[in-house]
This record gives structure tokens, sequence and C-alpha cells, in this order.
């Protein structure tokens, strides 16, 4: 959808709820004796839908790719998969209510993360509190994971993956490039990646001149663009969701600000991002956990990264992101698990995801001590033509770090 047009938001969301509500229609099932149910607390409405229905888009590929290969092996005999879906409304605590309802009410026999990580920190409390495994999709923060939980895992490495390689790219590409200027939005995964990129910054030697919060929901930010223009900063990197971070590039383009470097992390990482920004989103860089031209021979159910890619496609008609790709990947994870603990024993399915050594569509999965993986290397990329050009890592390099945002 075009920047800030909202007209065709209620018909997405529409969509979405009514997914929610059908959850673990891919296939009938049998009996409620033959369904392993999994959790889903999603922002399905509010300004984090956007983020929340392409986390539900990857759950529901994964769902479907199990149930037609007839289910989930478990002791020799196949169980089909059923998501529950719950809509937060991109609020917190709601986010935390409904993980307590899905355990306590739905009876789901095991968990996918909230979106983000303030979520999925708070509502891994509960998680933690009933003892189910939890895998989060999309919680990258330390935070989230230094908590000594011994039920919840995470598919995003740590912050500083994505800030270090950016920060080093730019120094060996623009040694000319020396100021630096940080804008994050007060929420835990963009203030943290603001903070490590902050690290980062000085780490290799640049100047940061400014480091500004702004407020969830913060819809004017004139006032602040204005102050960081007047430093006259190479390098401008800001933090937030797909819609925060739409509506700074517009003020950004408003009052004429230019940098030869501008990064946005998490938005410019989605197609919607890219589409609606138009050409304000050339050449801006950013990073993600992954990347579809990733080339990895997964042990999982979707095998190749090219499959995944090709599945995807098929039933979305667009090309799959980190998202996307992390929910799928939390699906293939609990499989692989509980079909090697031969039971639904959450105790057992915990201890298989804690020794998952594997490769997989999504590259190398390894969880650190703490339930973070620490096996990925995240690409760093740029939007080149309307299109994300990876720039590194060098296996999967695509293209070169291009200067000059208008």
């Amino acid at each position: 959808m075009s920047f800030l047009n909202y007209a065709r938001l209620p018909a997405i969301l529409g969509i979405a709820i009514v997914a929610a509500v059908c959850a673990g229609a891919f296939e009938p099932v049998a009996a409620a004796d033959e369904v392993v149910k999994f959790g889903a607390p999603l922002p399905l409405t509010g300004p984090l839908a956007p983020e929340g229905i392409k986390q539900q888009q990857g759950y529901d590929l994964w769902a479907e790719q199990a149930n037609k290969a007839g289910g989930i092996s478990v002791g020799g005999k196949k169980y089909k998969v059923e998501i529950v879906y719950t809509d937060y409304q991109s609020n917190t605590p709601r986010a935390v209510q409904t993980t307590e309802q899905m355990i306590t009410q739905d009876n789901v026999n095991f968990l996918f993360g909230a979106f983000g990580s303030g979520a999925a920190k708070a509502a891994s409390t509960i998680s933690e509190k009933y003892k189910v495994p939890t895998i989060a999709a999309a919680a990258s923060s330390s935070q989230v994971y230094d908590q000594g939980y011994k039920y919840l895992f995470g598919t995003f490495t740590p912050n500083d993956t994505l800030t270090t390689p950016l920060t080093q790219l730019v120094k060996s590409r623009a040694p000319d490039v020396k100021k630096v200027a940080i804008l994050a939005r007060n929420d835990l995964f963009p203030l943290a990646i603001a903070q490590e990129m902050e690290k980062s910054a000085k780490a290799s030697g640049f100047e940061v001149v400014y480091f500004e919060k702004y407020a969830i929901g913060t819809l004017d930010h004139s006032a602040t663009l204005s102050q960081m223009k007047s430093l006259a900063p190479q390098w401008i990197f800001v933090t937030g969701y797909t819609n925060d971070l739409l509506l700074v590039r517009k003020q950004m383009v408003d009052q004429q600000m230019k940098a030869p470097v501008v990064t946005m992390i998490a938005g410019p990482a989605y197609q919607d991002f890219i589409e609606s920004a138009g050409q304000s989103a050339e050449n801006l860089t950013s990073a993600s956990w992954w990347h579809p031209a990733e080339q990895y021979d997964g042990k999982d159910i979707f095998g190749a990264t090219s499959n995944f890619v090709k599945l995807f496609r098929d039933k979305y008609k667009s090309d799959p992101d980190y998202g996307q790709a992390s929910a799928a990947l939390c699906g293939a994870l609990f499989q692989m698990a509980i079909e090697r603990a031969g039971s639904l024993d959450r105790d057992k399915v915990r201890d298989e995801l804690a020794k998952l050594d594997v490769v997989s569509f999504f590259g190398p999965v390894k969880f650190g001590p703490n339930g973070q993986i620490n096996s990925l290397e995240p690409p760093v990329f740029q939007i080149q033509g309307a299109k994300p050009v990876v720039l590194f890592p060098q296996p999967i390099k695509q293209g070169e770090l291009k200067f000059g945002v208008n």
C-alpha cells in the first residue's frame, strides 16, 4: 500500500482476522487426539499489523507443507498441525494475556513467540511459568535471552551481528564518512539495535554526533529531523518498524535531508516498504537475518533455500523476507525436535531443541546456552533499482555499496 494510505488496511486485516479464526484449516483434522496445537500470539491489527501478518504467512506456509506431507511423525503416528492465532492488537500486555489464554484455555502443546523483542520478552514469563517450549521468530535483543529461561529459543542472532558488518563495510568503502546520527524508536528491539549501532560505530572510529529516541506512535518528526540536519551527519541511522520508517523517510524528503549513507532497520527488508517508499527507498541500506539469495541444503521439511522461496512465491506471489522465513523456520524446527523426541512431551521436545545442530533452508541452526541462535551470519543489503541487493557476506554478495540518498 502507498505511504500512509490506510484505505486498504481494513481489508487486509479482515483477511488476516478471518485467517486467524480459521487457523489450522489447511486440511481437515480427523480427531482431537491426532492434532498437535501451536499457539501464535500476533499483532494482526494496530501499528505492528504489517509485521504480524507476515509472520502469520510464514507459519501458515510451514503448516501447509507439514500437513501435505501427512503431518508430524510422533512415535510412528502422524499428527496434523493446527495453529491457534490470537490478535493482541499491537499491545504488549495483551500479548502476555493471550499467551496465558492459549496455554490454559486453548491447550496448545507449544508456542511461537510474540512479535518483536519487547512483546516476546514479556510473554516469555508466561511460557516459562508453564514450561511450554517457545520459539521466537522475531526477537534479537540480548535482553530477551538474559533471563535464565530454559524454554525460550530464538531464531535471530544478537543485534551486533547486524551493526558490526554495516559499520565495517561503510568504513572500508567510504573513509570520508565520519559523522553518524542515530534516531531510534523507544521500544526494546529498535532501541537495542540503535545502541548496538552506537557501539559498533564508535568501535570503527565514527563520531556519533546525535542519538535521540522517539516515542511509539510519534507522527511528527520534523523538529528532530531539523536538529539532526543542522549537524550535517554523513550517515543517518534510523530504527523502527515499517510504518515508523515510512513516516520518517517521507519527512526526511520533505526537509530535503541528504546524506552519503542512510540506513533503516528493519523496514527496507520488507517489499511493502520498498513499494510504499518508491524512489525515496533508493540506496537505503539495511541488514536482516536472512535473504532469498542464500543457498543452503536444508535438512528440514523445506529442504533447499530455493525450494522454500519457490513455495512461498507460489503461495503468496511475492518473494519472502526474513520475517516470513524466520516464522516458517520456527515451525520447521519444532517439527524436527518433535520427531527426534518421538513424543509431544514438552520437556523432551525442549531438550531436542536445545541439542539441535543442523543446516536448515534458513542457514545453520544451533542455539547458544541462553536459547538464542548463534550460528548465522546475517546479510547486509541496499535497495538498488527498487530491489534489495546483498552486499555482505561474500558468499552471497550481489553488488557494491552505492552512496548518496536524497
